[in-house]
């Protein structure tokens, strides 16, 4: 087997240096250039924390495609950044692997009608922890049988976008198999504007930002008599690796646009 040849934008970024190491450590996998505003002709050297490696830094992603011959690009940027990333790969006949979250509903729908145009796979993953992916999914299975559910999802202080792309998907996924309500009171109000957090087709999602925190997670469901809640914790970055390689490893299969692990995990 051939190597996968990967290209990571946002080196620099704590989930862009887990990228690196792993697609230096794993076999099949060959390193080709990362993208860096700050590095532009740069060696991957030169960055701070990235012991000897050669690979070539470009400023820009098409400077980049034009020079540099690749299968996969790992984006771990931000939603605006990534998604002209994302686009541009796709229309160069790369294969994109993106955990930035904070795309819109139209960027998602573009980038798939992209994907269809051109037959060529992509894989946009609010979270790469299988642990968080697995969540998900058992919180689907719970969501038929219980239809009044909160999601409260915490992160570390430095995120950008609230609530997060996993609760989002959490809330979608649930949304799909749960019979619609509007939970609490039908006179509820409050004193506080937010207190009950955003409202999704009836499901509160509640955003914590705290320094400390990673990514977590806790679906909670009630009913008469009983609750049911389902968490993932991750404490570092190197539990979204395996969900980054899993990405790449099924990308250079497909020919069809895919948003969440969920629908590449049998």
């Amino acid at each position: 087997m051939s190597d996968i040849k990967v290209i990571i934008a946002g080196p620099r970024g704590r989930m862009g240096r887990e990228a690196v190491q792993l697609v230096e450590r794993t076999e099949n996998y060959q390193l080709v250039a990362a993208i860096d505003y700050k590095y532009d002709g740069k060696l991957l050297q030169d960055v701070d924390g990235f012991g000897s490696s050669e690979v070539p830094v470009y400023g820009d992603i098409e400077k980049c495609l034009a020079l540099v011959e690749a299968d996969v690009l790992i984006d771990l940027t931000t939603p605006e950044i990534g998604m002209h990333h994302t686009k541009t790969a796709l229309l160069h006949g790369i294969r994109p692997v993106v955990g930035t979250t904070g795309f819109s509903k139209e960027d998602l729908a573009e980038l798939q009608s992209i994907c269809e145009e051109k037959e060529i796979g992509c894989i946009i993953a609010p979270n790469f922890a299988i642990g968080a992916v697995l969540m998900m999914k058992f919180s689907q299975l719970a969501g038929k049988y219980f239809h009044d559910v909160e999601i409260i999802e915490l992160h570390h202080d430095q995120k950008l976008d609230a609530p997060s792309g996993t609760a989002v998907k959490t809330a979608q996924m649930i949304s799909a198999v749960r019979e619609q309500k509007i939970q609490g009171h039908p006179n509820e109000k409050e004193t506080i504007q937010g207190a009950r957090g955003a409202d999704f087709e009836g499901m509160h999602i509640h955003s914590v930002r705290l320094p400390g925190l990673i990514a977590h997670q806790q679906v909670m469901f009630g009913s008469d008599g009983q609750t049911l809640t389902i968490r993932h914790d991750s404490y570092n970055r190197a539990s979204f690796m395996s969900g980054v390689k899993l990405a790449v490893d099924t990308v250079v299969k497909l020919d069809t646009f895919v948003y969440g692990l969920e629908n590449i995990i049998e």
